[in-house]
């Protein structure tokens, strides 16, 4: 794994991925990041990203760009151990991307933050693409400064 990564790069590949279609936002967060940070992990991790987008499988809720970035910091510094405190630092490094998500925005919910805008409209796909961009450039400022 590395560290040394170009943030603006990846918030460039996480938008195009999201804009040319080939995966939403969730996915595109965590792809990107796995990619860039060069991390070891099977692409099924990618799959997990698939149920979030459009809040959590089109339901609206918590924002699948912010939740594909809450699975990228878990991907670094998470557990797969019970009882292991490493859980701390991922949930202490997420709440943090959600701050940052809540302060820009005012809240993490997908119907409010596409209140309005319909389902694939220009207005709605430019929204998602920048947010997308946004929490994966943010996710991996978390990520590299935080580098053990």
């Amino acid at each position: 794994m590395r560290f040394d990564v170009d943030l603006e790069k990846i918030r460039k590949i996480a938008e195009d991925y999201y804009r040319d279609g080939d995966f939403y936002c969730s996915e595109a967060v965590v792809k990107t990041i796995i990619d860039e940070f060069q991390i070891d992990v099977s692409e099924d991790v990618i799959k997990m990203a698939s149920g979030f987008p459009v809040g959590m499988g089109g339901m609206g809720c918590t924002c699948g760009a912010l939740t594909g970035g809450v699975m990228a910091i878990g991907l670094v510094y998470g557990r797969s151990q019970g009882k292991d405190p490493k859980v701390n630092k991922a949930m202490e490094l997420s709440a943090k991307l959600y701050q940052i998500f809540c302060e820009r925005h005012k809240v993490s919910c997908c119907k409010v933050l596409t209140r309005g805008m319909e389902k694939g409209s220009p207005e709605h796909m430019e929204q998602c693409i920048a947010f997308t961009g946004e929490m994966a450039y943010e996710a991996a400022k978390i990520i590299a400064e935080n580098a053990e």
